[in-house]
């Protein structure tokens, strides 16, 4: 009997993001999520631009939702899918140990290593010409020189370069592996041949063979067993199995449904990105999108901005009021902020590419600095981010007839109305908010049924259980999408004018 044909079977989805560890437990027969749970995480901050965390964290914040989940749940569990953040390197010995904290994907302690890893392949056009994508701030390629710079007893007994996510697959099961859509976001593997590019390995470190320390690529269906050990610790039966997983971004899409060319999807966290499916590798010459693979055995064109909610969150703390009140507070504003403008590059960007980027404020006067007009000149700053990159997809001959909207921005009457005003497109909001989790729990429900099916298809499977909240939908107001224009021009012509600054 396959393990679906167990009574009441569940699929687990783990998310394991930089804010907090997420569990989504899914019962694919009566296409219900019948459990949610979270545990926050901390981060560690350097005024250097380092962002880390340790590994144990996750495994704590993961022991800490299992725990939490009905025994009777866990016993109904025949597969697990993780979901996690992209670009984080994990350094791991031959033992299995973890021998750093956790750079992750909003570090810019690394840039100038970026730089030095193209100029040893012969700049960034090059880099897309040999791999699909240049080595942007945060891509786990930097990570390494910066490593073997300033912690060179951990990079000499290195053994193993794991993703946040790798390295949960490799705790519950004991084996390391990667897939190609998190994968390509090293920087090290050729979209186009979905193999790793020695010419990009050895420009990250001419004296060493890094391909030794690269784990097996796997197909996106792949499964492989918990560990016994960690099944019994977790209260899991021990033929539950493990599905190849993949990056936060590569989830987010299978949970959205975004499986076939089309579909747009944004996801508004602390990061915001912009992803479209497609069955062909998508790359830009000038390098304006990452051209990833996805966790489908397709590609992932994307867009990704380092500054998203952590705009909102930022202006909220020092105004002294909570996020969960920034819609009410914006009941009285109207588009374009009274002039207020940001430019709300926090954690510097990547997208557009300044990672030594700083936050600004434009159009200050006696009248509009207002907590609610900075808290919605964070929030238009972070769209017209995104819109900046959408710019570029639209230029290279895409087409969208709606978005699909996941992360936590996507909870938000206001956030939502402001994407549809801002692209002048439909919103629509997938029933289940947590959309990389619940997209991990579909490709383990997915590779589950293809272990006895090899002809289960994905985009059936997702058809299927991706179901739209009409209620949160939204549809652009020609008024605003008006002033929004306006405002998204003068954001693109301060963008220009401080780029000098920041080069």
């Amino acid at each position: 009997m396959g393990n679906l044909e167990r009574n009441n079977a569940v699929v687990v989805g783990l998310d394991v993001g930089t804010q907090s560890v997420k569990l989504v437990a899914y019962d694919p027969q009566t296409r219900q999520v019948v459990a949610t749970i979270g545990h926050a995480l901390e981060l560690a901050a350097g005024d250097d631009g380092s962002r880390e965390q340790r590994a144990e964290w996750w495994i704590e914040a993961i022991r800490s939702c299992f725990s939490r989940l009905d025994p009777a749940l866990r016993q109904r569990t025949v597969a697990i899918g993780v979901s996690g953040q992209q670009h984080g390197f994990v350094p791991v010995d031959r033992a299995g140990n973890v021998l750093a904290p956790a750079k992750l994907w909003c570090d810019t302690a690394t840039a100038a290593e970026c730089d030095l890893i193209m100029d040893a392949v012969g700049g960034a056009e090059r880099c897309i010409q040999v791999a699909g994508n240049p080595i942007l701030v945060g891509y786990t390629a930097s990570k390494l020189p910066w490593t073997r710079t300033h912690r060179s007893q951990a990079y000499a007994q290195l053994a193993t370069i794991l993703l946040p996510h790798d390295y949960v697959n490799f705790w519950l099961t004991g084996e390391r592996w990667m897939e190609c859509g998190d994968a390509s976001g090293t920087g090290w593997l050729d979209v186009r041949t979905r193999q790793w590019s020695e010419t990009m390995i050895k420009a990250t470190d001419p004296d060493r063979d890094l391909r030794e320390c690269l784990p097996p690529l796997v197909e996106a269906d792949a499964l492989f067993p918990i560990a016994p050990a960690i099944a019994d610790e977790l209260g899991l039966p021990r033929d539950v199995r493990v599905s190849a997983g993949g990056g936060d971004n590569m989830m987010a899409a299978i949970g959205t449904g975004n499986v076939t060319p089309g579909v747009l999807s944004m996801s508004l966290g602390t990061s915001g990105t912009l992803f479209a499916h497609a069955d062909r590798p998508i790359v830009d010459d000038a390098g304006r999108w990452a051209a990833f693979c996805d966790s489908t055995g397709g590609w992932l064109p994307l867009i990704c901005t380092m500054n998203c909610t952590v705009a909102t969150e930022s202006v909220a703390k020092l105004c002294g009021f909570s996020t969960r009140d920034g819609d009410a507070l914006l009941a009285n504003t109207r588009p374009g902020a009274e002039g207020l403008l940001m430019l709300p590059f926090l954690n510097g960007e990547r997208t557009p590419n300044l990672p030594n980027g700083r936050g600004s404020v434009f159009g200050m006067t006696a009248t509009n600095v207002t907590p609610a007009n900075l808290y919605r000149a964070a929030m238009e700053g972070a769209v017209y981010s995104l819109k900046n990159g959408y710019d570029a997809f639209v230029d290279a001959g895409m087409r969208f007839e709606a978005i699909r909207l996941t992360g936590g921005g996507s909870q938000s009457a206001v956030w939502r109305q402001m994407v549809a005003d801002v692209f002048g497109l439909p919103v629509d909001v997938p029933e289940q908010a947590e959309g990389a989790a619940f997209g991990a729990a579909l490709q383990a429900l997915w590779a589950t049924q293809r272990a006895s099916d090899p002809g289960a298809d994905l985009a059936a499977l997702a058809a299927a259980h991706v179901r739209l909240e009409p209620r949160l939908s939204a549809h652009p107001h020609a008024e605003a999408t008006a002033a929004y224009d306006a405002q998204y021009r003068r954001f693109l012509s301060h963008l220009e004018a401080i780029r000098p600054l920041y080069a």
